[in-house]
């Protein structure tokens, strides 16, 4: 039993919070949006007026928001956590943003004598609500020592990976595989069906050799049965390939397959495709092709 703080009640942050507060910890909440702070505070959570507040009163605060500068914002701008927050907490940023800017807000915050974990998950809205995320951390060992029986309640697969900003680089690391195996099963299934063969059959056999993979088994069924409503949204996917890039960019180093992915995305946000779950890259293959998997 705690005292937490948690700031962000989107499709992750909210399920996630949920699994804190009915293990009958009090939990402080804060969101832009202020029904899903209602829905909360209905469930027995205490609604705060500002990042800032929660900061003041909950000595462990966990952040989950949607990019580098929206936590940037929560922990520095106006009203935010830095104005309230005591010496020897703890900030717990389970966003997925820059592994660069991480290692800077690490800094600023121990400097203010506040320690910090960065903590991106992987597993989606039903990983969320079913408290099977992965969890990948950075930090020091003690500061995951002391936080790890509450990622417990979140997640099942919790790595200490490293220092601050570890966590961070192994999200991306996580989202250049996605996005790539994405890309692969996409192409295939298209290969597939201009080739006149049923990409649904092919995709069958696959699954039973070493071609298989959940990439495959998931998205590819979903491209097959155009089933492309989120799902994870390309314009999120957009976002963890900008990280990479960025990253990669400032360490001279090429990653030109995820360059690859990345164009492919920004044509399917182009199209008005952000929205749609990222397995729909495949549309973005096929307009090229002018042909259809399905």
């Amino acid at each position: 039993m705690a005292e937490l703080g948690f700031i962000g009640l989107g499709i992750m942050g909210k399920p996630m919070a949920e699994h804190l507060l009915k293990a009958g910890n009090t939990l402080y909440v804060y969101d832009v949006v202020p029904q899903s702070v209602a829905d909360l505070k209905q469930q027995g959570a205490i609604a705060c007026a500002s990042s800032k507040e929660v900061a003041g009163k909950a000595g462990i605060v966990i952040i989950i928001v949607q990019d580098t500068p929206n936590v940037e914002a929560v922990l520095f701008g106006e009203n935010g956590v830095a104005e309230g927050i005591k010496p020897g907490s703890i900030v717990v940023d389970m966003s997925s943003i820059s592994p660069i800017a991480t290692k800077e807000f690490a800094k600023k915050l121990k400097a203010m004598g506040v320690e910090m974990l960065d903590a991106p998950v992987s597993g989606g809205q039903v990983g969320a609500q079913n408290a099977t995320l992965s969890i990948m951390v950075g930090g020091s060992p003690e500061n995951f020592a002391k936080i790890k029986p509450y990622f417990e309640l979140m997640g099942k697969n919790i790595v200490l990976i490293g220092g601050n900003g570890d966590g961070q680089t192994c999200k991306v690391a996580n989202q250049i595989v996605v996005a790539l195996n994405i890309e692969a099963v996409a192409e295939a299934l298209l290969f597939a069906a201009k080739a006149g063969a049923d990409p649904a059959k092919v995709r069958e056999a696959l699954m039973g050799g070493f071609a298989d993979s959940r990439i495959l088994q998931l998205h590819g069924e979903r491209m097959i049965k155009r089933t492309f409503q989120p799902g994870f949204r390309i314009r999120l996917h957009q976002k963890d390939l900008n990280n990479a890039l960025e990253s990669a960019r400032k360490m001279g180093l090429s990653l030109p397959n995820t360059a690859a992915a990345q164009e492919l995305f920004n044509s399917m946000a182009a199209h008005g495709g952000s929205d749609l779950d990222h397995s729909a890259m495949v549309q973005a293959l096929e307009r090229m092709a002018n042909h259809t998997v399905a």
